[in-house]
């Protein structure tokens, strides 16, 4: 067979890959534990998952709009239903944010988006594939955004700004008034979307609060999801929250069908049972505390850890990291040579993760 003619957009080559945290190796004697990907390790309240078998008719399409859901988060947001257009998770949710506004203009030349790095890995994919041109501003000290520098990055070409709050893989949150500083610099037509995927999991009072900022700002997007707190990552249903003038041009961008009709469902009813999501979601930043308690505790510098995992700066010893832990059967995330995030498990998984820093030669740099 001859080689196939057929290519690719050039764009695509200069993407990144997505690495997907990998599962645990089976290691003898021990039970392993995945602590690669910022997944909730307790599964749906049982009351979702009755709510779900109830509804069996995935032979149908779910609501186009996701009414229903929409109409749950309404109330349990405090805001109109027609500010909210769901997609598949966050990150669905933000590729159509990106396809209606950026990509390239009339004339060929790419859009710019402006984003902290590192932040979330799918973001340089996501800006690139709507033919956007991604403009990466480093974190600053303690891996957080430098706001001064993202604001002084804008310029005629640039279309969306993404601050991610808690900072993925890094931790740190972004605050209120730096946020409101950064905005009264932003030209009114930049859309800035504030990712707050692990929103629910933030103890710190300062922290921005993306909704509020949404009333405020019409140029403002939030991002929501229900992967990480409700324990629903595997359903892929996401939101985003903003002003009229912006959902017109999302619902145009936003793909069909994109939550289920189980995911919407599933959604529904934790929104229901929230007081006991908010039990869960405790534990786990009970567990945050300690495990982030239990590294400093071996003088390693930690950043603030404000989602459900924590930032480890190993440089050069990140893979050296992850593979020793790995014959501890836990799984964890390197990213090349820069670090290793770490996401809170079970309570087990995190204690083992402990004793194996305390055995680990080599400690983390200051970020």
């Amino acid at each position: 067979m001859s080689e196939s003619s057929v290519h690719p957009r050039a764009a695509l080559g200069r993407l990144p890959r997505y690495a997907a945290g990998k599962p645990p190796v089976a290691v003898a004697g021990m039970e392993s534990f995945k602590l690669s990907s910022n997944e909730n390790p307790l599964p749906p309240l049982p009351e979702v998952l009755e709510s779900m078998a109830k509804h069996p008719e995935i032979n149908r399409y779910p609501d186009p709009t996701a009414a229903p859901l929409r109409a749950a988060l309404a109330d349990f947001l405090d805001v109109p239903a027609e500010d909210i257009v769901t997609g598949g998770g966050s990150l669905g949710a933000l590729n159509q944010i990106l396809a209606a506004f950026s990509g390239a203009n009339d004339g060929g030349e790419p859009d710019e988006v402006i984003y902290a790095w590192r932040s979330f890995e799918a973001y340089p994919i996501s800006v690139g594939l709507a033919g956007a041109r991604s403009i990466q501003v480093p974190l600053t000290s303690g891996a957080r955004h430098d706001l001064e520098a993202m604001a002084a990055a804008v310029t005629d070409r640039t279309k969306i700004v993404i601050l991610c709050t808690p900072n993925n893989p890094t931790g740190p949150v972004l605050h209120t008034a730096e946020v409101e500083e950064f905005l009264a610099k932003v030209p009114e037509d930049v859309v800035v979307v504030i990712d707050e995927a692990y929103v629910e999991f933030v103890t710190d009072a300062d922290a921005v609060k993306g909704l509020e900022l949404y009333r405020k700002y019409p140029n403002v997007i939030v991002l929501r999801t229900f992967s990480k707190a409700y324990g629903l990552a595997g359903l892929r249903v996401g939101y985003s929250v903003s002003q009229p003038e912006l959902t017109q041009y999302l619902r145009v961008a936003a793909v069909p069908f994109a939550a289920s009709s189980l995911a919407q469902h599933a959604a529904i009813k934790s929104l229901e049972l929230y007081p006991k999501i908010v039990e869960r979601v405790q534990s786990l930043v009970r567990e945050r505390e300690r495990v982030v308690a239990g590294l400093r505790e071996l003088g390693w510098p930690v950043p603030d850890a404000q989602g459900n995992f924590v930032w480890l700066n190993f440089g050069q010893d990140s893979s050296d990291f992850a593979a020793q832990a790995e014959g501890q059967g836990l799984s964890v995330r390197p990213f090349g040579n820069e670090g290793v995030r770490v996401s809170i498990g079970e309570v087990e998984a995190n204690s083992r993760f402990l004793q194996f820093c305390q055995g680990y030669t080599k400690a983390p740099a200051a970020s």
